[in-house]
């Protein structure tokens, strides 16, 4: 039995491994073709999408041949998500009187409102609601997924920008790009095909694609709730009842199911490093992830755009193992931290086996800490989804976070931490890698007594300036959040559990808003005014400094001229250059938030071995 239990988890996790290599091999296969395509030059699609495209750009007035100084192009992208965030926001605010709500559902509040549209404008999809449960088909499919497809294409967009900045040669005015362009075709060409396909694909696995009311369907074991089951959810008015009489029973024998376009929103959810889920229990609901297959099919989809655009930064510099040398970085993080959370939650926990008296193993099924897992995936699936998702920002889930071991929790909130640069979101992750790399050859340059050079170019006051602001932004928005929150006398009454597992709820929600990523761990109510506006100032800051930042950034560069390779400048393309860019990570990156994270997931995870 022991050795039937280990070949099955043998085996999920070669799974796993697979999906890996297909994401990579997609990446791979799609990055030549994200050059072609914000070049602006012909592709297979291009006939038919062409005469779209052009039609774009006439009614935006904007000539896409005419780069924009990186100010113009901040500017461009400042007015269009502050066009997306008011448009929102008036659709959420107005959901009551307008149609596709055939539930009946009313307006959001102004706070949930405003926190919602701020989360699905800086690309957090951050949910202090339960989807089906508030949202209209009007609200899911214009509101969230336009958003879905248009916030990922403006983080290609300026991540393309930056591309431009280093190659670009002795440029005065710090041309970038056209924004509109690259927005245009990073949507046309890239995320509306692939959305296509993986909606296809969710579909024919069973997803739901309809405009149909919610269904009621009769179960097929109804459900007994007596009086005193009832009661007990009220502390306060329940009373305990030792008495042998036979309660009033209320049976249940019908349940609502949730419908609606779903398919359309999962497929750019998890394309897009968006992440919100149509359900309120996300992909871990059999409607957003019925299958095996689509549950493969989701998993590779979170990383395979991040992937492709490190790929096509070694393409468009002209020096393949410069993407190289980056993805190493981020598979050697990821690789690590898969380890560590795939042997926490193999082992379990003490209260589970324990001590060792209880065997968590299986036969034929996962092993390990099933708790608040889907037996569908079990605990490796379940891990690895987690990583991909936090790694990245796109903070989905097919499991319950909060019912991971505490360890599991550190080594998310560290991957969001540091700006999620394990393959990062779509552009800002890798935005975030590259500014560490900056900020690496500027300590290599500090120990040899040399200016520091990226990519042929020097790094001087400036772009050392914004290169640390991005990489530190994250940390200090997520440090002052949580500093707010538990000042704030409510938190601790909206929290379900005090102790180290209460602050590491509080923790998580600053982190995970501030790096974008929008997980959370389930106990915390964060539907309160208080909350809801500070987590949306949150995110929207978290979106705007770093992306300013970026762009500043890259016209700087784009000014600077390309100086003569010699034999003191360092090779950035190296394994010695990789390896210092890990420390880098690892020291700026993770230990700016230690002495939060010693004081919840490290004290749980204490707490739960002694």
């Amino acid at each position: 039995m022991m050795d039937l239990a280990q070949n099955t988890t043998v085996q999920a996790w070669f799974g796993c491994a697979i999906v890996l290599a297909l994401a990579l091999a997609c990446g791979y296969a799609l990055s030549g073709y994200l050059n072609r395509v914000m070049a602006g030059e012909r592709t297979g699609i291009g006939r038919v999408l062409q005469p779209v495209e052009r039609v774009i750009y006439r009614v935006l007035g904007t000539n896409p041949q005419r780069s924009m100084s990186w100010k113009r192009y901040l500017l461009c992208v400042i007015a269009f998500s502050v066009v997306s965030l008011i448009g929102l926001f008036a659709i959420l605010m107005l959901q009551g009187v307008l149609p596709g709500n055939p539930e009946h559902l009313p307006s959001l509040s102004w706070d949930l409102a405003l926190n919602t549209a701020a989360s699905y404008v800086a690309n957090a999809n951050w949910q202090a609601y339960s989807g089906e449960q508030t949202l209209s088909y009007l609200s899911q499919a214009v509101g969230l997924t336009v958003q879905n497809v248009v916030t990922p294409a403006v983080g290609i967009a300026v991540v393309y920008a930056l591309f431009r900045g280093m190659v670009t040669d002795d440029d005065d005015e710090g041309r970038v790009g056209n924004f509109w362009a690259d927005a245009t075709r990073a949507v046309l060409y890239v995320l509306l095909p692939l959305c296509l396909v993986v909606t296809l694909v969710n579909v024919s696995q069973g997803v739901p694609q309809t405009f149909d009311e919610y269904q009621s369907v009769t179960l097929l074991e109804p459900l007994s709730l007596d009086d005193e089951t009832i009661a007990s959810e009220s502390a306060a008015t329940a009373q305990e009842d030792s008495s042998d009489d036979a309660a009033d029973e209320d049976e249940i024998t019908q349940l609502a199911l949730p419908l609606g376009p779903i398919a359309s929103q999962v497929a750019p959810k998890q394309l897009g490093s968006n992440g919100g889920g149509y359900m309120g229990a996300n992909g871990a609901s059999i409607l957003e992830n019925p299958t095996p297959l689509s549950n493969v099919v989701q998993s590779a989809s979170i990383i395979v755009i991040p992937i492709a655009l490190v790929f096509a930064f070694g393409r468009f510099v002209g020096n393949r193992k410069q993407g190289y040398v980056i993805l190493g970085v981020m598979l050697v993080l990821f690789v690590a931290a898969l380890a560590i959370v795939g042997i926490s939650e193999q082992a379990a926990t003490p209260a589970l086996t324990q001590d060792g008296a209880v065997y968590t193993g299986g036969t034929n099924q996962s092993a390990g800490n099933m708790e608040g897992k889907e037996t569908r995936f079990g605990v490796q699936s379940s891990a690895f989804w987690t990583m991909l998702a936090t790694g990245t920002s796109n903070g989905s889930a097919n499991s319950s976070l909060v019912a991971m071991t505490p360890l599991t929790t550190l080594v998310s909130l560290v991957l969001m931490g540091m700006g999620e640069v394990v393959f990062g979101g779509v552009g800002s992750g890798l935005c975030s890698m590259l500014c560490f790399a900056i900020l690496t050859v500027f300590v290599a340059g500090l120990m040899v007594g040399r200016t520091p050079e990226y990519m042929g170019k020097k790094i001087g006051p400036s772009e050392m300036r914004m290169a640390a602001l991005v990489t530190i932004t994250t940390p200090i928005l997520a440090l002052v959040a949580a500093a707010l929150m538990a000042l704030d006398p409510q938190t601790a009454q909206e929290l379900n559990v005090q102790g180290p597992l209460g602050f590491t709820q509080v923790l998580y929600a600053a982190i995970s808003t501030a790096a974008a990523n929008g997980s959370a761990l389930s106990g915390f109510e964060v539907n309160t005014e208080f909350l809801n506006t500070l987590l949306a100032f949150v995110m929207l800051a978290s979106r705007f400094i770093p992306l300013a930042c970026v762009l500043l950034l890259a016209g700087s560069l784009a000014k600077r001229a390309h100086v003569a390779t010699s034999a003191g400048t360092m090779a950035t393309d190296s394994v010695l250059f990789g390896a210092l860019l890990l420390l880098i990570i690892i020291v700026v990156g993770a230990l700016a938030l230690f002495p939060a994270l010693a004081l919840g997931p490290v004290a749980g995870q204490l707490q739960m071995l002694g």
